[in-house]
């Protein structure tokens, strides 16, 4: 029977998964039950802006879970067999799936399908990580090596080779990689933009270590070994400024309050996690132009057209339907007019600046200098 303790803080609220159940625990001892039965061996993450928990089953199911409302916001079956690598994107809330034959899958409870899938590694995937800005992705594989990728190209940038092969790695807010190696702990410094010869900071544990994680704003690593829990001191770890109205640690019983109230008014809903958060700014024009065309086709004419120009009608013969088409064409040849005017005007002025341009540099060129003297 496999049993698995896991516990993690969402707003102020603790989860605790046991089997095959999660219990919301809440300060005045009142208990959320959720009913799994998507398999029972399974790993959880948490977003504390969407209010979600991901758990991932070894039966190959992705499930998402809103603590919120208690309720199941979907179900996904992965179809790539066992799943025991997941990592959670902090900047678009997107999962990192590794799987047996060397690929990472992202997921979004909005499809069915994976959005993207890499191919990393030659050999399994043993762990994934992604840094706070959502820009570099770190995996390491049964190929022991361990790979730095851009998501935004999905192009690797970084390879290193470890003797050992790492089976644990986590990212600091500061950008420093632990990576465990068997019983040893290596922290390593600026993986992406510089290539890295040896470790920042080792140390050696008892017990093989099974898992890692720095805390948030203080420098310390977090150590799971065999022999227990080991808190590493890793200078330069955490972030030091930290933003007092989004994330303060340091807040008393009350701000907590408030916070957990406006976190819950600023929930994310699912439906918005994509690989790229800056497209819910822009302006859909198909949507746009379809609203568009539904509109004229209702009201009979194109509201946003320019008004269609009908002659005047003159007395004493002077609106014949030669005169008519005369002024039709007048008024059409002022319009051409405006517009050949607005661009003559605009080459004139462009031509201008260039003229400017190279007269500013003959008269740069012709100024004499204190060491023409020594020109042959």
């Amino acid at each position: 029977c496999f049993v698995s303790v896991v516990l993690t803080f969402l707003h102020v609220k603790k989860k605790e998964t046991k089997k095959i159940h999660i219990f919301n625990l809440i300060e005045d001892a009142v208990s959320i039950h959720f009913n799994l039965s998507k398999g029972e061996q399974m790993f959880s993450r948490t977003c504390v802006s969407a209010g979600l928990i991901f758990l991932m089953f070894a039966t190959g199911f992705l499930q998402y879970l809103d603590v919120s409302v208690g309720k199941e916001v979907a179900a996904i079956c992965t179809k790539t067999g066992r799943l025991d690598v997941m990592c959670q994107n902090p900047h678009n809330a997107v999962i990192h799936l590794g799987h047996s034959n060397g690929t990472v899958t992202l997921w979004s409870p909005n499809q069915k399908e994976a959005l993207v899938k890499m191919l990393c590694h030659q050999g399994g995937v043993r762990s994934v990580t992604v840094d706070k800005t959502g820009t570099y992705m770190i995996t390491s594989g049964m190929d022991k090596k361990m790979k730095v990728f851009d998501i935004r190209a999905f192009k690797p940038l970084r390879s290193y080779f470890l003797p050992t092969g790492a089976s644990c790695l986590s990212l600091s807010q500061r950008g420093l990689l632990s990576a465990a190696t068997g019983d040893i702990v290596q922290v390593y410094r600026d993986v992406w933009s510089t290539p890295v010869t040896k470790p920042y900071m080792a140390h050696r544990v008892r017990g093989s270590v099974w898992g890692l994680g720095f805390c948030p704003f203080e420098d310390v690593l977090g150590v799971g070994h065999g022999e227990g829990f080991t808190s590493m001191l890793v200078p330069g770890a955490g972030e030091p400024n930290f933003d007092g109205l989004d994330a303060n640690p340091y807040r008393s019983a009350k701000q907590r309050q408030e916070w957990e109230v406006k976190a819950l008014l600023e929930k994310i809903q699912p439906e918005l996690i994509t690989l790229d958060p800056s497209e819910l700014g822009h302006v859909d024009r198909a949507t746009f132009e379809q609203r568009h065309q539904d509109r004229v086709e209702a009201l009979g004419f194109d509201p946003l057209g320019k008004e269609k120009f009908v002659p005047k009608h003159k007395k004493k013969g002077r609106s014949s339907a030669a005169g008519i088409e005369r002024r039709k064409r007048q008024v059409g040849h002022e319009d051409q007019r405006d517009v050949i005017r607005k661009t003559v005007e605009d080459r004139m002025k462009l031509e201008e600046d260039r003229n400017r341009m190279k007269e500013k540099k003959a008269a740069l060129s012709g100024k004499r200098s204190a060491l023409d003297r020594f020109k042959k």
